[in-house]
């Protein structure tokens, strides 16, 4: 059925088309994208995971953990988490937050957040089926 590994070098072809999947109206900068890919995969702050059927890559899922004044320790941080629309609601997305929950407690997080758009209604209550709240709101601001 659905296998869940972590990311290869060889897997950013299949998760790029995932990205487009998660930010339909976004240009990708696939060569910028490709250095922020090769080198979360050998960092020791993030990981990056994907669900495979078969030989395709159906989801994808990524975390960041920081050291964090806030909880007084480590915050792991779900930076994307993306099914092929194909493969929705079949408990793959399940399958990679929980990877990425486990991978948290495993580097030693007391804590794990992440932001959602305002507009993925769907998304958010997934995730608060999964026991995250919403406690904020995120400001952003380009560079």
């Amino acid at each position: 059925m659905f296998q869940i590994r972590p990311c290869r070098i060889e897997d950013f072809n299949e998760v790029l088309e995932l990205l487009h999947q998660l930010w339909p109206d976004k240009s990708l900068d696939t060569a910028s994208l490709r250095i922020v890919y090769d080198r979360a995969l050998v960092s020791d702050s993030q990981a990056y995971v994907c669900v495979t059927a078969g030989e395709k890559i159906i989801a994808f899922g990524s975390l960041t953990v920081k050291n964090n004044l806030w909880q007084a320790g480590y915050l792991g941080h779900v930076d994307e988490l993306v099914v092929d629309k194909k493969y929705r609601s079949r408990g793959v997305g399940t399958q990679v937050l929980e990877q990425l929950i486990a991978l948290a407690k495993q580097k030693g997080c007391c804590r794990i957040e992440l932001d959602s758009a305002s507009h993925r209604t769907d998304a958010h209550r997934f995730y608060e089926r999964h026991g995250f709240e919403n406690r904020g709101y995120l400001f952003s601001r380009v560079l």
